[in-house]
Formats: C-alpha cells, sequence, structure tokens
C-alpha cells in the first residue's frame, strides 16, 4: 500500500524530493511550447534510490497508462532486488507533470511523446550505463511499442541499450462491440479533427478505481487528483490518436526486442463495482491484446494470469505474487537469452 504526501514540483534541471518518500527522487524534463496549444509542458523522471544500485547489472524503465501516473513503490522495490535500477516516467499532463491549465493526459499524437522518452531513455542510460528493461502498462503499452518501433527502425533499439519489454495489460484496440471499430472510428477520426476538444459522452463509471482504491474496496493508497475514481474525461481529439496508434500497431511493429505480455484471463466489464472486478480485467477486454500481441514483430510471450486485475501488479496478493513470479521466470530467460547473442 502506497502513501504519500504532496512536495512542492522542482523547477530546476536537478533530483528533487519525490512525493514517494525519502528513496524516491524526481526530475523535471522541459519540453518547450506545447504542440497542442496548452502553454508550457514538461515531463518527469522518477528513480528509486535503492541499496543494491552499486550491484545493479540492468536498469528499468517504467511507463504508466491513461488516468494514472507511478506510484508502485511495490514494483520498484521488486525490481531492485532482481539487480534492476529503477526509474519511472510521469508523461506531459499527466501525475506529476500535470500543470494548471493543461487537459489532463491529453496529445492529439502519440509520437509526440517520443521527446520525454527519448530523454528518459538518455537520463537512465547516462546515469548507469546499463542496458535498460521498458516496462508499460495499458495505454503505456500501446505508447512504449510504437515508441521502440520508431527507435528500432531508426537506429535499432538494441543499439539504443534496450534489451526487451514487459506490457502488463498494453491497449492493443478499442474495446466494445464490433461497430466501435468500425462505424464507430470513421465517427472518431471526423470529431478528432473537427472538435477535438469534445468530450466522449456516456456515464462516468468507477468500477476499476473503486476496486483498487483503499477509501472504497481495495488495498492501494493513491493521489485522487491524478488518478480520479471515475477517470479523465476522454476527448476526441487524444481518442483519434489511440485509434491511429491502434491501426499502426495492428499493420505490424517490429520493436526489435523480445517482448513479455501479462494479462488477466478474463474481462468482466461492470458499471458498478462488484467482486468480480477484484479478480477480472474490467478495463480492456483481454481476447483483444491476445489477438494483436503477435504485431510487435519480435518473440513474444503471452502470459495470461487468473484473477488479475487490469494492471495485473495491483492485484491481489496472491495474484500479483504470482505475476513477479512470471515476470522473474521471462528475466531470467532474457539474461540468458542476451548472454547467448554475446
Amino acid at each position: 500500500m502506497t502513501n504519500e504526501t504532496q512536495v512542492a514540483r522542482p523547477d530546476t534541471g536537478t533530483w528533487q524530493p519525490d512525493v514517494l518518500g525519502p528513496d524516491y527522487e524526481q526530475l523535471t524534463i522541459p519540453l518547450g511550447a506545447d504542440p497542442d496549444g496548452e502553454g508550457t509542458v514538461e515531463a518527469t523522471v522518477v528513480r528509486y534510490r535503492a541499496a543494491t544500485d552499486d550491484t545493479a547489472t540492468s536498469a528499468v524503465l517504467y511507463l504508466h497508462g491513461f488516468t494514472d501516473y507511478f506510484f508502485q513503490r511495490h514494483v520498484a522495490e521488486h525490481m531492485a532486488a532482481r539487480g534492476y535500477r529503477f526509474y519511472a516516467l510521469d508523461l506531459r499532463k499527466c501525475g506529476r507533470s500535470y500543470r494548471p491549465g493543461q487537459t489532463a493526459h491529453y496529445v492529439t499524437d502519440l509520437a509526440l511523446y517520443d521527446a520525454e522518452l527519448n530523454r528518459a531513455l538518455e537520463i537512465v542510460r547516462a546515469e548507469t550505463g546499463l542496458p535498460v528493461l521498458v516496462m508499460a502498462h495499458s495505454t503505456g503499452g500501446l505508447v512504449a511499442s510504437l515508441w521502440l518501433d520508431r527507435l528500432n527502425r531508426a537506429k535499432g533499439a538494441a543499439a539504443q541499450g534496450i534489451t526487451g519489454v514487459v506490457l502488463n495489460s498494453p491497449w492493443f484496440d478499442l474495446q466494445g462491440p464490433s461497430y466501435y471499430r468500425t462505424v464507430g472510428t470513421a465517427l472518431i477520426h471526423g470529431l478528432g479533427r473537427l472538435r477535438r476538444m469534445a468530450k466522449l459522452p456516456g456515464p462516468e463509471a468507477s468500477t476499476y478505481g473503486d476496486s483498487l482504491h483503499h477509501t472504497v474496496s481495495g488495498e492501494w493508497d493513491y493521489n485522487l487528483d491524478w488518478k480520479p475514481l471515475t477517470g479523465f474525461p476522454v476527448h476526441f481529439g487524444w481518442l483519434r490518436a489511440i485509434r491511429m496508434g491502434h491501426a499502426q500497431l495492428q499493420r505490424g511493429l517490429d520493436i526489435g526486442v523480445p517482448a513479455l505480455i501479462l494479462r488477466s484471463k478474463v474481462t468482466k466489464f461492470m458499471r458498478k463495482y462488484g467482486p468480480a472486478a477484484d479478480v477480472s480485467d474490467v478495463v480492456l477486454d483481454v481476447r483483444q491484446i491476445q489477438r494483436w500481441a503477435g504485431c510487435l514483430g519480435d518473440r513474444t510471450s503471452i502470459v495470461p494470469l487468473e484473477g488479475a486485475r487490469h494492471d495485473v501488479f495491483l492485484s491481489s496478493e496472491s495474484v500479483r505474487a504470482k505475476a513477479f513470479e512470471e515476470l522473474d521466470n521471462w528475466l531470467t530467460w532474457l539474461e540468458r537469452f542476451d548472454a547467448a547473442k554475446g
């Protein structure tokens, strides 16, 4: 369980105390004027300072999803114990990087995130000199996959020090009835161009948030301003960018490194919280994750987890222990695979 208090955001290019406590620090990445017209944008790198840093053999760069930010200290601590130096990135307008007057998580092109991803990778590599494992959740899984494809085609992902990617319930397609992905997508593209700030209609649902947050039914404590129970509004300009990203992924990527995909075994879409929300993915259709996993273009391992939530590492204790076990098994394979390549 996490417990955090607000810390003033840093205005300099130095590491500052982070909201997660004394072992965590944050660094602001200035990104200049927002191409989407919402002032100046910044991203934030978070690092975990562990006693094992001096003996680490690899590093992690973690990327959050939509209506999310990095708060999963248990993930950082697990990876540090495994021999990884841990870094996470809060993207522009997300979590620590949100600024007053901006629209949370809003971009009209997912490729805009390349600026902070490239800079974060440079920071991790410069500080550690170690190979880097990318970890990403949900929308972050789509963003990371597209970024790695562009990086690999331009310079080679492995040549940039990246060894693999772990995708935690990545968002590979639009959930819901099939007409959402046909007629609905045409409508999204039209509205995304002409009325990009219009919001997707429909009732708010707090099912997933209720299953997580300790004030309702869950065990996790996080900042509800940065991760509200009902989620942030979905704007058509952003959703158009997502659908364009989906289309690109489904045409086939070449990320250049092996991938592990962890997901729940079942989906259960629910308008209100119930016990089933604690043992299934209530956000994405896991069949779509399975269907499109082969589009990453390299060795891909897919592990369905019985009883997992949408964020498998926020599942119940026994299930997340299984998720960490599967992760560790794959990391052992990845280390041998890299060693065999020389």
